[in-house]
């Protein structure tokens, strides 16, 4: 497989410095030399980044730092279609949430063009479903998946093309257990598929990752994985700025990913929220790492 790896360096959608330095925890983790052992070829690595929060105005404190954000979700989305243009598999590394507006607006936009639509694996702590009139924070990392289905800001919404990137029927939610009151309305009109820890925990993390995985209709034109740290148990993943406890264990994780990669039908990838300021010698920048892997096809034997 032709890799092409995106370096998101962003931290001014989320409420806790330092995302910004994920991507090059990444890249000190070895990532580029453990894809080439698994024999695929990195065909690019590009870095995109705004400047720092210090030198601006947050402008709406509801939607803290709007214009900047969409203009780098839009420099990514244009990116990450270029890169399924050319074939290239688009393996963004964040950076903190809010990227993902780029990232599945970009594969949004060539599918569309080809009479698909894209469905999206999103594991999470949480579902990223709030809008400015419903976050309690104003921090866009938590609007996301809302702004990709049609709620919230226009600046962002319109970088998908005509119509929000998704649909509900095309989503699902793994590993939820830390839902804002003010998004749960959202949530429910979706009808969006929500695996929360709860569900896990009573009928075990297999069945429902393999139902998850399932339920994306075999008509879209593959599965994007926005994989988000904060998913996994902070034992297991101490460097995010959100941690809730009672999260995804290191081998439920991999199991998310190696479901991903035995489905044959991943057309992105992307790993968000690794702030290395928070982190324990790197023990959650191995992990995206090796999580990475697995998703792109290393196996046990």
């Amino acid at each position: 497989m032709n890799v092409s790896i995106t370096n998101v360096h962003l931290d001014l959608g989320a409420g806790r410095r330092g995302t910004d330095m994920g991507p090059s925890a990444i890249h000190v983790a070895g990532l580029v030399p453990h894809l080439e052992r698994l024999g695929h070829q990195v065909e690019q690595v590009e870095s995109f980044g705004v400047e720092a929060a210090e030198g601006m105005n947050e402008g709406d404190p509801r939607a803290r730092y709007l214009s900047v954000i969409a203009k780098l979700c839009a420099r990514i989305a244009d990116k990450v279609e270029g890169d399924c243009e050319a074939g290239r598999f688009p393996l963004v590394l964040g950076g903190d949430h809010a990227q993902a507006i780029g990232t599945i607006s970009g594969l949004a936009r060539f599918w569309r063009k080809r009479g698909k639509r894209v469905g999206v694996v999103w594991v999470d702590a949480h579902t990223d479903m709030n809008t400015p009139d419903s976050s309690p924070s104003g921090n866009i990392h938590g609007m996301p998946l809302a702004v990709l289905l049609g709620h919230g800001p226009r600046e962002l919404i319109c970088l998908a093309g005509d119509a929000p990137a998704l649909e509900a029927r095309d989503v699902v939610v793994i590993g939820a257990r830390a839902v804002d009151s003010t998004e749960t309305p959202l949530v429910r009109e979706s009808s969006m598929r929500v695996y929360t820890m709860s569900e896990l925990d009573r009928r075990g993390t297999s069945a429902c990752v393999a139902e998850a995985f399932a339920l994306i209709d075999s008509d879209a034109a593959g599965i994007h994985l926005s994989f988000d740290l904060d998913g996994v148990d902070p034992n297991d993943a101490p460097g995010v700025g959100t941690p809730v406890p009672g999260g995804l264990s290191l081998r439920e994780s991999h199991l998310v990913c190696e479901t991903a990669a035995s489905s044959g039908r991943l057309i992105g990838m992307e790993v968000v929220e690794l702030n290395p300021t928070l982190d324990q010698e790197n023990k959650t920048g191995r992990l995206s790492v090796w999580l990475i892997e697995s998703a792109l096809g290393r196996t046990i034997l």
